[in-house]
C-alpha cells in the first residue's frame, strides 16, 4: 500500500506563489503516474499536473507557464510550485496516484501518463489553497 501527505497550502494575494509537497510513504516503487488534482466544491475534481516515472510532465491549460511538478524518482516525494496565482486557482488540491497494472503495457508499449482520473485510486487528505485579488 502506499500512502501520501499532502502539506503546504494557505492562503495568498493574486500573483503571489505557493509550494505544496506531497510525501509518499510504502510501496512507492509501484507507482506508474503521480499527479496534482484540485476540487472546488460542486464542480469535477480536475488534474492540474502529471508526471510520469521517466520525469515526463503534462499540465492542465489553465495552469501551464505557471505550475511546475517535480518529484524524486524513488516516488517518495512530489511538488507543485505554483506562481503568478488567481483567484481561479483557489481550491482543495490533492496528491495523487495511479498503482502500475498490467493492463496498461501491451508488449514494450506502455499507456502515457496521465490517466483517466478513475485509475488514482490513492489520495492523500487534502491542502487547502485560496487566492485573494
Amino acid at each position: 500500500q502506499v500512502q501520501l501527505v499532502e502539506s503546504g497550502g494557505g492562503s495568498v494575494q493574486a500573483g503571489g506563489s505557493l509550494r505544496l509537497s506531497c510525501a509518499a510513504s510504502g510501496h512507492t516503487d509501484r507507482i506508474y503516474c503521480m499527479g496534482w488534482f484540485r476540487q472546488v466544491p460542486g464542480k469535477e475534481r480536475e488534474e492540474v499536473a502529471d508526471i510520469d516515472s521517466e520525469g515526463n510532465t503534462k499540465y492542465a491549460d489553465s495552469v501551464k507557464g505557471r505550475f511546475t511538478i517535480s518529484g524524486d524518482n524513488a516516488r517518495t516525494t512530489l511538488s507543485l510550485q505554483m506562481n503568478s496565482l488567481k483567484p481561479d486557482d483557489t481550491a482543495t488540491y490533492y496528491c495523487a496516484a495511479a498503482p502500475w497494472r498490467r493492463t496498461y503495457c501491451s508488449g514494450p508499449s506502455c499507456l502515457a501518463c496521465p490517466l483517466a482520473v478513475s485509475e488514482y485510486n490513492i489520495w492523500g487528505q487534502g491542502t487547502q489553497v485560496t487566492v485573494s485579488s
